[in-house]
Formats: structure tokens, sequence, C-alpha cells
């Protein structure tokens, strides 16, 4: 049961700081209206930003702190290349793991089962499932955990 003094307590959190209510986490920034699968855990001071793009995470999905999922992309606007901010979906399939203080850019579509190790940023690319992707720019190791998860299946 909820207790209805941390409810009232989320509530003006979340009116004094600007940082709408979630499911998640008091420090979890949800923009847009993501859609989002069950299962799923955020931590603390990560963003999912899918204002203006499909932004989804699929079921039993682990994002750790310090993450930023962003579908937009503003630098071209900012130089003045462009006069639009630049929005692409993002997908995450079910049983993904996002390590802690890693970026997952539009365009990217991460497969089921893998694992973005911390400090990675996926730039717009399509990871195989069971794969382990790892650093700036990305290494990604396709079928890495496909044994490991088919034989305990």
């Amino acid at each position: 049961m909820t207790d209805p003094k941390s409810d009232d307590e989320r509530a003006a959190f979340a009116r004094a700081s600007g940082i709408p209510e979630n499911r998640f986490h008091p420090l979890v920034w949800i923009l847009g209206t993501p859609e989002i699968g069950e299962g799923v855990f955020i931590g603390g001071m990560s963003i999912v930003n899918a204002t203006g793009a499909r932004v989804v995470i699929g079921d039993h999905c682990d994002i750790a702190s310090f993450v930023s999922i962003n579908c937009a992309d503003s630098h071209a606007r900012c130089i003045g290349a462009a006069t639009e901010i630049e929005r692409r979906d993002i997908v995450l399939e079910h049983h993904v793991f996002v390590g802690s203080h890693s970026v997952v850019l539009g365009g990217a579509r991460i497969g089921h089962h893998s694992v973005i190790a911390a400090g990675t940023v996926v730039r717009g690319e399509e990871i195989p499932p069971y794969s382990l992707v790892v650093g700036n720019p990305a290494v990604v190791k396709p079928g890495h955990y496909r044994d490991r998860v088919e034989t305990r299946s």
C-alpha cells in the first residue's frame, strides 16, 4: 500500500523541482510520452526524452542511474546549420541493460538481451540481440550473450 504522506511529498517535490512525477524515481526526468514496458527500472538522475519522437523501452529493461536516452539533437540548430532540432526514434527491445553514465541517441535500436556497458555512447545505430556494447565510440560484440541466455531458457 502506498503511504499518502509520501505521495504528497513526491507531488510537492515535483512541483518545487519542475521534474514531472513518474513511477520510477523522483529524480528521473521523463519528457514526452515514451512507451515504457512492465518491470522496467530507471535509476535516479536519468533522463528519457521522447519529445517529438517515438521512444520505446521494452519489458524488463534496467536503466542505471545517470543515463541519457535522448531522441533530440540540437547541435546543428545551435550553430546555425539547421532551423529545427533533429528528432529520431529510439527502441530498446526487452531485457536490455544500460549501464551508468551511458548515452543512447536518436536513431538507436538496441536488440533484446543486450548490455550497454557503463559510459557507452550509442549513436543512432542498430544493435543486434544478445550484444555487448562498450565504449565511445561504441564497439559492438554481436551475440556475446546468446549462449548464456539461450542455455538458461
